[in-house]
């Protein structure tokens, strides 16, 4: 049996050497094959050259690295097409993520009653209040709107069974959120439920528009209710621009009223190309990844690895 752990890496340098001393311990408690796959997302630090010194340090680590940033979710993907363990777990190199839970999930999963151990976060301790909110607001708005249903505080650290790996692997969608495909193939998940770490070195490299896309993109790759939205949108001033119209024209004939008032009409059109700008680009935003699904670029490209036998593109 081997496990495969899969470490995307995005200018992970200062912490890459905290992580291995924390991740082989773990690893030799567990007392089973393993390798450690690192994705080298296009850093422009000395990432890369720490996973070769690493690699020649130890048999067990691989790496591989990206022609270019590609973004964690192509990471994550590379990774998991690469791994070769029965058990294969993905986690984040900068110890949010700690190590040590590695042995209860595959205590877990040996068990026999999961194929998946999922963390989350049981608070937000020393997160910044604002990205807090719009987290713990985001969840509840996906899980209202979405038919897949994702836990607050979930991370993409777990350790999966090879069958919901494959599953995983089948969903080639171009535009990519893992929560949601985690979710959709189903299978049995044990959440695994721990306190908030910070970073052990350096930044997050998830700045609050960069999550607040990330976000958005969850939400129109797994519901069609912002497209409800603006049709109901369209359907509600349809019916009140009616309403309007009767009014005007009852009070014509009864009162002989002219229609007063420009600045009121100026309001109007005004709220109402407003509207119609928004529904416009809700529809738009859809377009837009049906336009990115339909050119059939590949997720990733694979410039150098250590390993022969890698899958380089797909």
């Amino acid at each position: 049996m081997l496990i495969s752990v899969v470490i995307p890496c995005f200018n992970e340098a200062e912490s890459l050497p905290l992580f291995i001393q924390r991740i082989l311990p773990v690893m030799k408690k567990i007392d089973c094959p393993y390798e450690l796959l690192f994705v080298d997302d296009g850093s422009n630090d000395e990432t890369l050259a720490i996973l070769k010194q690493m690699s020649r340090d130890n048999q067990n680590i691989f790496y591989l690295s990206f022609s270019r940033n590609f973004g964690k979710e192509a990471a994550m993907l590379a990774g998991m097409t690469n791994a070769k363990g029965e058990y294969v777990a993905v986690m984040d190199a900068d110890l949010q993520d700690p190590p040590e839970l590695l042995e209860e999930m595959f205590g877990i999963l040996e068990k026999g009653n999961y194929d998946c151990v999922a963390a989350k976060r049981s608070n937000r301790k020393k997160e910044p209040v604002i990205r807090s909110l719009f987290a713990k607001s985001f969840y509840k708005m996906m899980n209202r709107i979405s038919d897949e249903k994702i836990e607050d505080g979930a991370r993409d650290f777990r350790m999966m069974k090879r069958e919901m790996v494959d599953a995983i692997l089948s969903m080639q969608e171009y535009n990519r959120f893992s929560k949601g495909i985690f979710s959709w193939v189903g299978f049995e998940t044990f959440w695994l439920s721990y306190e908030n770490v910070e970073r052990a070195n350096g930044k997050t490299k998830w700045s609050f528009w960069k999550l607040f896309q990330y976000g958005m993109d969850g939400l129109m790759n797994f519901s069609q209710t912002p497209l409800s939205v603006a049709s109901w949108f369209g359907i509600f001033m349809t019916g009140i621009s009616f309403l309007a119209l009767m009014f005007i024209i009852i009070r014509k004939l009864l009162f002989g009223d002219p229609v007063a008032g420009w600045a009121s009409t100026v309001c109007i059109i005004v709220f109402i190309g407003g509207l119609q700008l928004f529904c416009l680009g809700i529809i738009g935003q859809y377009i837009a990844k049906i336009y990115m699904e339909t050119k059939k670029r590949p997720h990733f490209i694979i410039s150098e690895s250590n390993r022969d036998d890698m899958i380089k593109i797909k």
